[in-house]
């Protein structure tokens, strides 16, 4: 969404999941799959460079194509028809022993790929300012804060530490599941009988034709988005904590950090609204429901009614909000300004001393742990 998506930092990652990235990547699956066929035979490799002409002059409409993909569940049936029509002679290497599933499947792996890149960047700023701030602050004496009461001293840097080792954690696991992102091919039953008996060797040219992993049909198997959704969502838990801690820090009775760009109000101008944090925490609250949608829906016998469907717009959904999470902790923690004397006056309401323990070598310890 255009009005929201800058405000909650999705603006960068929706570039990569809006309609002409859906279309673009339906598109590019169906090329690359007469491709494929034609490479094994299937279809002549006149009539592939043919789709592929066809393709890459096709004009699709996103807003008709949804119109058209009423009647049948998804877009993919309008769209073979649209290229089949476009390929001329041509047109019946179009979707060569494929489903529609196929082709869905495979296309949100692209669109999860594409968006992926931005998100793991941002983690990674993200994180990198955090990892700055640690090092800056090792020293740094500040109250710990338990249960929402003082408790005993800390620093700064290790607290930073520990926002940048939850990031790193979370990047690290999600970066696992971007680089194992299968391709999607097993035909009308996942039998992969329409192609048989080069089925398989169909799917590994797909696959490599568009750098993903080659797989057996997982058409209702769908523990891979399953745990997709669920590296999503821990990453933007792993946002939510460092922002929480800046909106509280940030409060006027503590005033230990600021935002080097806070938000100012629309009826209160003395205020210095941290909104980085604050956008980063609202983008990061979404991800648990929409992680929630992948992973609860039973998909039954051998094709999904209606929990494959519902899966389309919670996974890019689901990137929105953990890519905004990242973009907009990434904007607050880069630059963000720490008060070392109000962190001491604040120590200094519960305890004259201000021993940290072994804070410091924790903080080295996170640092140099980093991947």
């Amino acid at each position: 969404m255009t009005l929201f998506d800058p405000l909650l930092g999705a603006d960068r990652v929706a570039d990569r999941l809006d309609d002409a990235s859906w279309v673009a990547a339906l598109v590019a699956v169906e090329v690359a799959l007469t491709a494929a066929a034609a490479e094994h035979g299937i279809v002549s490799a006149a009539d592939a460079e043919a789709v592929a002409e066809a393709a890459a002059h096709l004009p699709v409409d996103p807003a008709e194509l949804g119109r058209a993909a009423v009647e049948g569940g998804n877009p993919v049936i309008p769209l073979v028809r649209m290229l089949r029509a476009a390929a001329g002679k041509a047109g019946a290497a179009v979707h060569p022993g494929a489903t529609s599933q196929d082709v869905m499947d495979t296309a949100a792996m692209l669109l999860v790929g594409w968006a992926g890149e931005v998100v793991l960047d941002d983690l990674r700023g993200a994180a990198d300012a955090a990892a700055r701030l640690a090092a800056a602050h090792r020293d740094t004496p500040m109250i710990a804060r338990t249960l929402g009461q003082q408790a005993v001293p800390t620093t700064f840097g290790l607290v930073a530490a520990g926002w940048c080792a939850g990031l790193d954690r979370a990047r690290t696991a999600l970066a696992v599941e971007l680089a194992h992102l299968p391709v999607q091919l097993g035909g009308a039953a996942g039998t992969l009988a329409a192609l048989h008996p080069h089925g398989p060797a169909v799917a590994a040219s797909l696959a490599a034709r568009l750098g993903l992993a080659d797989a057996a049909p997982w058409h209702t198997e769908r523990t891979r988005i399953g745990a997709l959704a669920g590296a999503l969502a821990v990453a933007a838990s792993a946002c939510a904590t460092p922002a929480t801690d800046v909106v509280l820090l940030a409060g006027t009775e503590l005033g230990e950090v600021r935002e080097a760009a806070p938000g100012d109000s629309s009826s209160m101008p003395h205020k210095r609204n941290p909104i980085a944090a604050i956008t980063a925490r609202a983008a990061a609250r979404r991800a648990p429901a929409l992680a929630a949608v992948l992973i609860g829906g039973e998909h039954e016998h051998q094709r999904a009614a209606g929990a494959w469907h519902a899966e389309w717009q919670a996974l890019t959904d689901l990137l929105r909000a953990t890519g905004g999470a990242a973009a907009r902790l990434r904007t607050s923690l880069d630059g963000l300004v720490v008060d070392p004397e109000r962190m001491a006056a604040n120590l200094a309401l519960t305890t004259d001393r201000a021993d940290p323990g072994h804070a410091g070598e924790l903080c080295d310890r996170l640092l140099a742990a980093r991947p």
